[in-house]
């Protein structure tokens, strides 16, 4: 037997063996940290904690609300632990992904109907966990988007890039909740102050200042600003629409063999473009999610058809003046380390 394979330990679980990236090059400067699911650090980081301090007891219900991804770390860490699990999410959950919450043991209600119609996706799933959490008698609630636990997490990854690369000179993250791209930026920046952070985001989303509508790319963006999303770590931020994140996920995989979903893809777009402009530079990508999830749509030629999503993505973005012309299939703004307030300024029209 190898000396490599005698130096590997059995991992205690699934979530042990998947929780940290693997560092992949995909260009002659550009890395990318490939989850198997990213999400899966901060759920286990957050309920660990909470048994530890005590917050989180036996027979505690723990009720989130979650697009995806956050919901299947969490369902996967409590089956494993015996924990209860209610999930609040909306119709944008597919069918499989549900079917394999419930697989793991977790009770899944989605909002529908009016309450969307009237309280917006994010408000409405707020408003049922907050029902159900007055029904139970002892319930835990994460709270990813509010949760400081969250971007803590994310130290584990700084801590593994820093091992494994050494210094870098840019960061490129799809930002939703703000937990990855605050937690690993900021620890980074704290020992590299010159590093780049570029956030990647999509139309529709009002993380930076650009106006809300409707996003067909989930897992990006947001249709509230979360708490834990520290604004003035970003130098640049980027919208990608959703046919330029599937493009450049199915690139991503033709040319790299790396099968990821399309945040994945939209970040190596903006990566492989910033490195392209910089040679000299190191360029690291987040890369959040594996594609077996997208295998029907992202990775479907006919799916791709249907929805007009088979031209070639753009080979440059556009630049803005101001985040409100925030339009078309990519565009970029430079951020400048603008703090949150300068945000809510930006979304009510101003120049700063």
């Amino acid at each position: 037997m190898s000396r490599t394979h005698t130096s590997r330990r059995a991992f205690t679980s699934v979530v042990d063996g998947h929780v940290l990236p693997k560092v992949i090059q995909v260009g002659p400067n550009v890395y990318g940290a490939a989850f198997h699911l990213m999400k899966l650090l901060p759920a286990q980081f957050m309920l660990t904690s909470a048994i530890e301090t005590g917050e989180l007891t036996e027979g505690t219900t723990v009720v989130e609300t979650t697009s995806g991804t956050f919901g299947l770390g969490l369902a996967m860490v409590c089956r494993l632990k015996g924990i209860p699990l209610v999930l609040v999410g909306d119709p944008a959950i597919e069918p499989p992904l549900r079917r394999r919450l419930t697989a793991l043991g977790a009770q899944v209600s989605i909002v529908s109907g009016p309450e969307l119609r009237t309280r917006g996706v994010q408000q409405a799933r707020l408003d049922r966990v907050a029902r159900i959490q007055s029904r139970l008698g002892s319930y835990y609630t994460p709270g990813q988007y509010d949760n400081p636990l969250n971007p803590v997490s994310y130290g584990a990854v700084a801590e593994l890039l820093l091992e494994t690369m050494g210094t870098f000179d840019a960061l490129v993250c799809p930002v939703g909740s703000g937990g990855s791209s605050s937690g690993i930026g900021s620890f980074l920046r704290a020992l590299n102050p010159q590093l780049k952070l570029i956030g990647v985001d999509t139309p529709g989303s009002v993380l930076f200042g650009a106006p809300a509508g409707p996003r067909q790319l989930r897992g990006l963006g947001n249709g509230l600003v979360p708490p834990v999303l520290e604004h003035k770590l970003f130098d640049e931020i980027h919208w990608l629409d959703a046919g330029t994140a599937f493009t450049a996920t199915r690139r991503l995989h033709a040319e790299h063999a790396l099968y990821m979903g399309p945040t994945s893809g939209a970040a190596h777009h903006v990566a492989r473009w910033y490195a392209e402009r910089h040679p000299e530079l190191r360029v690291m990508a987040l890369f959040p999610d594996e594609g077996h999830r997208y295998t029907n749509t992202v990775h479907n030629d006919v799916w791709l058809r249907r929805g007009g999503f088979l031209t070639p993505p753009p080979s440059a973005p556009r630049t803005l003046d101001h985040p409100a012309q925030t339009a078309g299939s990519w565009s970029r703004y430079s951020w400048q380390r603008r703090t949150r307030d300068e945000v809510v300024a930006l979304a009510e029209g101003a120049v700063i």
